[in-house]
Parts: structure tokens; sequence; C-alpha cells
């Protein structure tokens, strides 16, 4: 740990452990001790992918393939890499984490919101053609409905596909300790959020609540939990950016 625009600060880190090296390496630069207490880890979904890999293999040109997370974009990667999109098909991300995650499984992408959220793809998502099409959202296999739904009021036939699943991590008496005595806790998902309420308790999390952006928010307010901030950009840079200026000026 170095000195730092957070030195001292000790911060508890909720995502996968496979995940979390990002986050942990930008709060440790920033002089911040992280706390890794993941509370959830990815898995394939029930069907073992059958529906993605039939969905996938079914595209036509002039349909999207959407996807709204970098675990989405991971698990698709592995399936086109086996069978690639027919060309003329078109590839939205919610934001640039899934977007660098998309690319770097070799899928182009062709349309990126500026606002990093389901809200925001939907409105820059186009209308169908007179004659149809059809859009494959892959993704968690529990999520908001706002993305499919909005979809479908604008006329695209949306296939919702569970790529993967979230399960909770159990969270052992180390885990539940070092939340008490830390200084913030991170939620960069909406399943974090629910996972780690159900180990320790609102009580048992530290003072200051930091949450990616909106839909982690709502979701942190429906289990009674009030966010101290939220980034303005739903990144790992935004969230550091929101810590910071935090700290600075307590």
């Amino acid at each position: 740990m170095s000195a730092g625009p957070l030195s001292g600060l000790r911060v508890v880190v909720t995502r996968p452990r496979a995940q979390a090296a990002s986050l942990v390496a930008a709060l440790e630069s920033a002089g911040a001790m992280a706390v890794p207490v993941p509370v959830i880890a990815i898995d394939d979904p029930v069907d073992g992918g059958a529906a993605l890999r039939s969905a996938l293999a079914t595209l036509e040109s002039g349909d999207w393939l959407v996807l709204t997370s970098p675990n989405g974009a991971d698990r698709v990667g592995r399936v086109l890499a086996e069978a690639p999109l027919l060309s003329g098909v078109r590839v939205a991300v919610v934001g640039p984490a899934t977007s660098a995650a998309a690319t770097s499984a070799g899928i182009r992408v062709d349309l990126m919101p500026t606002k990093a959220i389901a809200e925001g793809l939907l409105e820059v998502f186009p209308s169908p053609p007179a004659s149809g099409g059809r859009v494959v959202l892959a993704r968690a296999e529990v999520a908001r409905d706002v993305l499919p739904d909005g979809l479908a009021d604008t006329g695209w036939a949306v296939d919702d596909i569970a790529a993967y699943r979230t399960v909770a991590v159990p969270v052992d008496e180390t885990g539940r300790e070092q939340c008490r005595h830390a200084d913030a806790v991170v939620f960069t998902s909406s399943s974090t959020v629910a996972h780690l309420v159900d180990a320790v308790g609102v009580g048992g999390l530290p003072p200051v609540v930091v949450s990616i952006g909106p839909a982690t928010s709502a979701t942190a307010a429906e289990v009674g939990v009030e966010v101290t901030l939220e980034a303005s950009a739903h990144t790992i840079a935004g969230l550091m950016a929101a810590l910071e200026s935090w700290f600075s000026s307590r």
C-alpha cells in the first residue's frame, strides 16, 4: 500500500475473486487497503449454455446481439470462438467495461451509449426495420426488465437469454469482522449488494457505501442500505473518482 489520495482507507471489495484485480490495484495505487470479501461467483446458466448457443447460431443479418456486462461478453465470446456471428449481425454493449471484454473476446462492437446503463442504451438503440427485427440479449440469469421491455416496446422481437448466473459465496466470520472494521464498501452490481447484506446485515456494513450506478443504488435502497456516494461514470475509474472526491473533502 502506497501513499495516495485514499491513504489509510480500508475498503471492502465484493467482486468475484477472479475479477477483483483491477479494482484492488486501483485502490492500492491510491493508498487504500483493499479488503477482499467476495460474495458472488460466476457460473454457467442452469441449462449449461444451450439456449445461448442456439440463439447465437440463429441470428441473421440485420439482427442485434446486446451485451450488458463483461461476464456476458466473456461467455458469448467462448461460443463465438467455435461458431462466429453471421455477417451483418450488429453488436451493442452497455458500457466501456463490457466493450473492452467484448473486444478482448474478438467481438466487434457497433454501438455503445454515452451513459453506461440500460436506460442509456435504450436512448440510442435504433428502431427496428419495417419488416421487424430480432435482438438477442445475452446477460445474467436474473436481471432487470428495463432493457428487454424497452426494446420490445419499440418493436424489436427480444430473446432474453441467460449467458451466466451469479451464485452466492459464503462469508465467514473473518469476512464479517473485516466488514465491521472497514471504512467503506464498494458495490459493483446489484447481486453484490444483495448477497453481502444477506451475509452481514445492514448493520454489519462499513459506514461508507459506494455504488457503481443507479441500478446498484436502487437495489441497495430496496434492502435498506443508504448509499453514501454513486459513481457518475459507471466504471471502476468512476468509482475511484467518486471515492477520492469524497475522501478529499473529509
